[in-house]
């Protein structure tokens, strides 16, 4: 049966950090009943696994530094895909509103003259933060928290200052592997080399692991860890209480071999 144009729709839809349990109901059913599924590679292939069977896949799946399609080229398929009728899901990891380009989509909908809708997903920095029993607020810690990316426009186009240090916590989107440079970066800010961070590592999915060390060794430990992205870099004293492996013994130890 032929679509309406009248009746389409573009929604950008949170797919959560990975477990599928994690989806709002809203989520769940858009997935499940939509005609065009756009997706980005960081969907757990469980959330591809609730979609209508008879729906087209189009995956937009980024890398660093490689992008298979092109911001403007995934809008352009947005609107061909809605103008054709279609009940379009724009799906993406995390929340589409948190360094996903949700913006921009929504943007480039309502210029077209598409109507579009956002349900929001659970964020990597709080997917992750609750798995590893990590607050990101504390009374006794930190009273606020930032997110920033860690190769958004380059590092130096970046000012941090103030984001880091006593009562509040950073959240790094995207820094694996700039993990050197941000230490070093937040240093030269004046936050204290003995800052306590975690990396989380696939946060919610299968494989997932919470790791922390001190602000010194983030680089090196992500190396002898071999960790991998997706993950998120958390830097504060919120990091004391969570349930995350202690690495700190392991580095002074190493530190104290290497003198």
């Amino acid at each position: 049966m032929e679509k309406s144009p009248e009746n389409s729709k573009v929604y950008l839809v949170g797919a959560g950090p990975g477990d599928p349990d994690l989806l709002t109901l809203k989520a769940a059913r858009l997935i499940a009943n939509a005609d065009v599924i756009v997706h980005d590679g960081l969907v757990d292939p469980a959330v591809m696994a609730m979609t209508n069977p008879a729906a087209r896949h189009i995956s937009v799946a980024k890398q660093r530094s490689k992008h298979s399609v092109p911001q403007d080229g995934i809008n352009a398929i947005l609107v061909r895909e809605a103008k054709a009728g279609q009940l379009v899901v724009r799906l993406k990891g995390g929340d589409p509103f948190v360094f996903g380009r949700g913006g921009e989509e929504a943007e480039a909908c309502r210029d077209a003259g598409i109507d579009v809708e956002v349900v929001p997903g659970v964020s990597a920095a709080l997917g992750c933060a609750a798995e590893a029993m990590l607050p990101l607020t504390h009374r006794d810690a930190a009273s606020a928290v930032s997110f920033v990316a860690g190769q958004c426009k380059g590092l130096t186009d970046q000012n941090w200052s103030g984001l880091a240090g006593q009562g509040r916590t950073l959240v790094i989107y995207m820094g694996v592997a700039t993990a050197s440079d941000i230490t070093e970066k937040l240093i030269e800010d004046g936050v204290s080399p003995d800052m306590p961070v975690a990396v989380l590592e696939r946060g919610t999915r299968e494989g997932a692991r919470a790791i922390r060390t001190l602000l010194t060794d983030l680089g090196d430990m992500i190396g002898r860890e071999g960790v991998k992205s997706p993950a998120i870099i958390v830097v504060g004293d919120v990091v004391l209480k969570s349930d995350a492996e202690d690495m700190l013994q392991k580095y002074a130890m190493q530190a104290e071999m290497a003198q």
